[in-house]
């Protein structure tokens, strides 16, 4: 018997030294639980500036990094994204390493190029019912036209959805503010107002994006004070969600650090829907984060319209 033992001893020895001797490899730090309990009633939408393809980022430029953006938006389950600074490219080759997502949205450039605020979708949970873009200016329809005191051409894409296994409807607005001209921000708050107002037709809304603003800046008094003009109001994420807001409560990195004070990144829902939850996602590894934005996540329930 000891003979066995002393045996069974050398031959197991070796495999626990080599165990020890191996170099573990950690996983990117997760700040959030990747599998959160939702009814078949809600959707989890997200918003993220995923950085534009930019070659003089170095070792934070898109082709090493792209996995991971794609990586993130896979883990959390997101089923409806809304990026900003979107290069056509980064589309497709975002959708490529997400399998069943696809996007709707053109370049905010009058030629249809340039950045997109391009939103992401689950097909084979969602339908696109309908779809535009229009630009953040005093000419909404005028492709690449710009206003006010704005530096660059700004647009929000939107999208009527119906959810396939509730039939409930939805629209969904994604923008991204200028990041120079004060006015520019604050006449693009009123715009979004007036044209949610318009294009919703009394459907909920979800609205999202980079809004280049903080929530004691003037866009965001905007938006937290706006009547729709069937009287719903807009409620931020942050504060109107069920659950205490989980993260942090930044969401600029510059890829490295987390700023702080710099909540830009925004979801907000009309005052019919339930925000069940919100969530800043801080998920890191050793070389930064995937974006020089934190992307927002909420899960907000929806009302069966069949």
């Amino acid at each position: 018997m000891l003979s066995i033992q002393k045996h069974l001893f050398y031959l197991i020895m070796p495999l626990l030294i080599g165990g020890l001797a191996t170099k573990t490899v950690q996983p990117e730090k997760k700040e959030h639980p990747t599998k959160l309990e939702r009814s078949q009633r809600s959707v989890r939408v997200m918003t993220y500036n995923i950085r534009f393809d930019n070659p003089g980022d170095g070792v934070h430029a898109w082709p090493h990094r792209k996995e991971r953006v794609a990586g993130l938006i896979r883990v959390y389950d997101a089923e409806i994204v809304g990026v900003q600074e979107a290069l056509q490219h980064q589309l497709v080759e975002l959708t490529a390493l997400l399998p069943g997502y696809e996007w709707v949205g053109v370049g905010r450039n009058a030629d249809g190029g340039g950045e997109y605020s391009a939103l992401l979708y689950k097909a084979e949970a969602y339908e696109l019912v309908s779809s535009d873009t229009f630009w953040l200016s005093e000419q909404p329809s005028e492709a690449g036209s710009q206003s006010w005191d704005a530096a660059l051409p700004r647009i929000v894409t939107w999208a009527r959805f119906r959810q396939l296994n509730t039939g409930a409807q939805f629209l969904v607005m994604n923008t991204h503010f200028d990041h120079m001209g004060e006015e520019a921000r604050a006449k693009s708050a009123q715009l979004i107002v007036e044209q949610a107002s318009r294009l919703s037709e009394g459907l909920p809304l979800i609205l999202m994006g980079d809004l280049n603003t903080t929530d004691g800046d003037r866009p965001y008094e905007i938006l937290s004070k706006a009547t729709l003009k069937d009287g719903r109001r807009l409620l931020d994420g942050f504060y109107g969600s069920e659950q205490e807001h989980y993260g942090p409560q930044s969401t600029w990195t510059g890829f490295t650090e987390l700023v702080p004070n710099r909540r830009i990144d925004y979801i907000w829902a009309s005052d019919d829907l339930v925000i069940k939850q919100h969530a800043i996602l801080g998920d890191r590894n050793e070389t930064g984060y995937p974006s020089d934005h934190l992307p927002v996540m909420a899960d907000v329930a929806l009302k069966s319209q069949e």
